[in-house]
């Protein structure tokens, strides 16, 4: 079996090289592509073959994905959640940083100096006390998302000395784990707000969390507080943040987002969208995606999907079928019907579900036919159906 595998962008060449060349072609320009991945390239106007089977982003945002056109066609999304945390956790300390000593104004300052040494020491010796900031030591950070960054950021801002507050209601078992007991809880985002000194964001964008910082969050945080976002742009409402940095409710923005209305203005730090522009979190993106996009194709397995549910089921000596369908009652058994009209015994079975969609992995005795491939397709709610070779 062989498989095609469309790159939107460039993958790094330890990504690619996860996918064994005798049975895998990589390409940019293939036309009907078993797999795609894809970076930051924009995917909402695309048209999906037939043959399409997964599509794989490296890295964790997926807005420039069409995320539900691909789950009406039965097609897993898979990410890499927590391949760039330690990246996108650095640059947040040094958001921190930056805000809290005045550096981009101090550095600007420094530069328009003219003299010589003697006479340039003795001109910013006289100007410093303008550029006086204050220490993260002892001060308060709270951080909205405990996911694998924000994880990462609470931990390494307690080993920085700063006191720290979380709030995140949907917390996984495993990163709670993974998150320092002297981690405060918050039990309501006004809470948060109001008790911190810097608040840093790390959700998702989903309509939930759209405009998630607005006025009223604005108006419930401690006046001077320093607001940090690494996530995505739109979570915080530009007219509310506005209005906040007129009224100096917050002393600085820091995000990774520039845009027109607040790029030159004197209390942002807009950088280029960096977060996980670091060599290591793109080759950790790329094997990541990489060996993920081959569990589906090989196996079946699915992990990390934005939109398919997590499975795994080793691989058997028996012939392997997946069906994606609507989550509705009685799948199964219309499915197991059809195996046992062609004399198929099941070997073994897993079937999840996630919201809407449901994933079923069956191993069973011999070989699947097409024309039983076409039985199970005519199944009312059947989404996309493959057949692999043991």
């Amino acid at each position: 079996m062989t498989y095609n595998i469309l790159t939107l962008n460039a993958i790094a060449d330890c990504g690619l090289e996860q996918f064994p060349r005798d049975h895998y072609t990589i390409a940019s320009d293939l036309e009907n592509p078993d797999g795609i991945l894809v970076r930051s390239q924009g995917m909402h106007e695309f048209s999906f073959n037939d043959n399409l089977k997964v599509v794989g982003r490296a890295g964790a945002g997926v807005n420039n994905i069409p995320v539900d056109k691909l789950t009406q066609l039965g097609i897993p999304v898979l990410n890499t959640p927590g391949a760039n945390a330690n990246a996108v956790k650095e640059l947040v300390i040094l958001g921190m940083l930056l805000a809290s000593r005045h550096i981009f104004p101090a550095w600007d300052y420094v530069r328009q100096v003219k003299g010589d040494d003697q006479s340039i020491h003795e001109q910013v010796e006289k100007q410093k006390k303008q550029f006086v900031g204050s220490e993260l030591f002892g001060k308060t950070l709270g951080v909205i998302g405990l996911g694998s960054i924000g994880v990462k950021v609470a931990n390494i801002a307690l080993a920085l000395g700063m006191k720290v507050i979380g709030y995140d209601p949907a917390i996984t078992v495993q990163r709670a784990w993974e998150l320092s007991s002297n981690v405060e809880q918050a039990h309501n985002l006004d809470s948060l707000l109001g008790q911190s000194d810097f608040v840093t964001l790390h959700v998702p964008l989903i309509e939930a969390t759209r405009h998630m910082m607005n006025a009223a969050c604005f108006k419930a945080m401690k006046q001077g507080l320093v607001l940090l976002n690494f996530a995505r742009d739109t979570i915080v409402d530009s007219a509310a943040l506005s209005g906040a940095l007129q009224d100096k409710k917050i002393s600085a923005y820091v995000c990774d987002f520039p845009t027109a209305q607040f790029k030159d203005h004197p209390r942002v730090i807009s950088l280029p969208h960096l977060g996980a522009s670091t060599a290591e979190a793109e080759e950790n993106c790329a094997v990541m995606v990489a060996k993920q996009v081959r569990a589906y194709l090989e196996l079946g397995n699915i992990q990390n999907s934005v939109n398919f549910p997590q499975i795994e089921m080793p691989a058997s000596t028996g012939f392997r079928l997946a069906v994606a369908n609507a989550n509705i009652p009685n799948m199964v058994a219309q499915i197991s019907t059809v195996l046992a009209s062609a004399q198929l015994n099941i070997i073994d079975l897993l079937n999840k579900s996630r919201g809407d969609v449901a994933y079923t992995l069956i191993d069973v005795n011999a070989p699947i036919s097409e024309e039983l491939l076409e039985k199970i397709r005519a199944i009312g709610g059947v989404l996309h159906v493959r057949r692999f070779t043991p």
